[in-house]
This record gives structure tokens, C-alpha cells and sequence, in this order.
């Protein structure tokens, strides 16, 4: 991550921001979520209080016995389970205060990110939820990349029925009201589920669906860092085309085709890209490739799990 400069005294006495709790899932990165939570307590401003949901298979002893920094109490929650929705339910049931924001264990966020994240959402007010750019690091691994990122550099509001997904639970600020609304993650859906994936993609279309704006603020910025090695790049890919095929099959119908067509555009750009890309970038159109397929897997798989569900 870029330099960058260190509080000032003044800075590290501001208290113009609401209480709020930061929440954090995590399993079996224990380096990476101590140096994610150091660069959280090192911002210029920093939550009241700090929720580390860790699903490890051993507890993270440093963390454990973290005392508060700087007015930020962390609450570490061992929970040994599995499922990065369960994992997120289990951090909104603990926080204690109206603002939530969220950040995931692979990443760093800047000195300015957490006051940039909560006075936007303090601005847009209760009907308004807030994600930010997710830019890549450096990779720290041969082959090394950061699988999600947004760079865009324009302030943006979404509402309605977007043709793509833009919330960004690596970086995220709602009201708990907004939790309260639209009801828990599907814990059917991401990281330690047969659909290891899109669990925000669905939780966005929901607030949408609800009402909700999502704002997209540049100047709030975490990085996604590019921890996994070139080996896994393809079979990544495969199991986001799977958990995107169930997130796109949990809403299709045929008496409202919008998901329907962005589940279809999906799956032939991905296809047509992956075949264009094959002669100079054959990496990457697997890539591409693997993803589709999924697609159609994790559509079939959603489809046959809801149809013995039925019977």
C-alpha cells in the first residue's frame, strides 16, 4: 500500500464521528486480519468499537488479548464456524451502535478511509448505504492478484435495477436500520457455502430492491491484496461463475426477466471474452472461461437444491 503520512496530534483527538462499530470476518488468515485490524487502529480516525468475527480453526490468541486502542474497544468473537453470511449475521447481532461499516481479513485500508466511509454515510442519511473504491496491492506471492477490486474515480448513486453488481463488502457503511429491513446475508450464499460468493451482490440487490441508494465514494479507499498465487486464479474464477449462477438463479423468472437477461449477458461476455483472449492471454481466458461454465453450474445446482427443497 502507498506511503502515507502519519496522524498529527490533532488528528488523533477527533471526535466528529457517530459510534460506530467496525465489523471484520475472518478464517485462517491470522496474519493478515492483525495487520488488516493494525491499519484500522492506525487510521486518523478509528470506530468505537471493533468486531472481529474469526471462524479460524484455532483462535487468534494477539487479537484476543488486544485491549482498547485509542477509544476503539475490540471484541474478538471465536466463533469456529464456517460461512462468511453466518459470519456477517453474527457481527450485526454484536454490534452496539446505528452505524455499521464493514471490511473483510485480506484487506488494508488508508489513514483516511474510515472518516471518509461514515461521514458519507452520515451525509447521504438511513436510506442511503456507501461502498467505496477497492484498489489492488502489489503482488506478495509469484503471479500474485487481488481477485475484486473498483477504481472508478466519480462519486456515483445507484438506485433501482443496475446492470451490475456495486456493493462492496470490503468496504461498506449502512444504518442498522437498513440490516433491520432487508433482514440477514443469505447465509446460502458466500465463502465456506457450495456458492462461495456473491453474498454481497445479493444483500445489494435486496437494499435496492427495498428502496435504498448505494453511493459510491472514491475518496474512500481500502486495498484488496494480492495474497493468492497464480495457481489459484483460474479455479477462483470457477467458483465465482458458480456462486454468481445460484445468486442469478435465486431470482430469475420468467415473469420478470431482468435477472434472467444479466444472468444470459453474463454468461456470453465472459464466453466471447475468454475465446478472444485465448491465443495471447490464455491465463486469463481460462479464466473468463471457467467463470461462465460456472455460471451455468451454479444455476443448476441453485435450480436442483430449491426443486428438492419443494419435495
Amino acid at each position: 500500500m502507498p506511503s502515507e503520512p502519519k496522524k498529527t496530534a490533532d488528528q488523533e483527538t477527533t471526535t466528529s464521528l457517530p459510534q460506530t462499530s467496525l465489523i471484520i470476518c475472518s478464517r485462517d488468515r491470522p496474519r493478515l486480519l492483525v495487520e488488516l485490524v493494525q491499519s484500522v487502529l492506525d487510521g486518523d480516525e478509528t470506530p468505537s468499537e471493533m468486531i472481529i468475527v474469526d471462524d479460524s480453526e484455532t483462535p487468534n490468541e494477539p487479537l484476543a488479548a488486544m485491549p482498547t486502542r485509542g477509544g476503539c474497544e475490540i471484541r474478538y468473537r471465536w466463533n469456529h464456524s464456517r460461512g462468511l453470511s453466518r459470519a456477517n449475521n453474527a457481527g450485526i447481532a454484536l454490534a452496539r451502535y446505528e452505524v455499521l461499516v464493514f471490511t473483510q481479513d485480506d484487506a488494508l485500508v488508508t489513514h483516511t478511509w474510515f472518516g471518509s466511509v461514515v461521514r458519507a454515510l452520515a451525509s447521504g442519511g438511513r436510506r442511503t448505504v456507501v461502498t467505496g473504491r477497492v484498489l489492488p496491492m502489489k503482488a506478495e506471492v509469484a503471479g500474485g492478484f487481488a481477485p475484486s477490486t473498483v477504481s472508478d474515480d466519480a462519486r456515483t448513486i445507484y438506485e433501482g435495477r443496475p446492470r451490475q453488481d456495486i456493493l462492496f463488502m470490503q468496504n461498506a457503511a449502512l444504518y442498522r436500520s437498513a440490516a433491520d429491513e432487508v433482514g440477514p446475508f443469505d447465509e446460502r450464499l458466500g465463502p465456506g457455502t457450495p456458492f462461495p460468493a456473491a453474498e454481497d451482490n445479493d444483500y445489494g440487490l435486496r437494499l435496492l430492491n427495498a428502496g435504498y441508494r448505494i453511493m459510491y465514494v472514491p475518496e474512500a479507499v481500502v486495498y484488496h491484496r494480492a495474497w493468492r498465487g497464480e495457481e489459484e486464479y483460474v479455479p477462483l474464477r470457477w467458483s465465482y461463475g458458480v456462486a454468481r449462477g445460484g445468486f442469478y438463479a435465486k431470482y430469475v423468472s420468467l415473469r420478470d426477466r431482468y435477472m434472467l437477461r444479466r444472468m444470459v449477458g453474463d454468461f456470453i461476455g465472459h464466453l466471447m471474452h475468454g475465446t478472444r483472449r485465448l491465443a495471447r492471454e490464455p491465463r486469463l481466458a481460462y479464466g473468463d472461461l471457467a467463470l461462465a461454465l460456472g455460471i451455468l453450474v451454479g444455476a443448476a445446482r441453485w435450480g436442483l437444491m430449491r426443486s428438492k427443497k419443494v419435495t
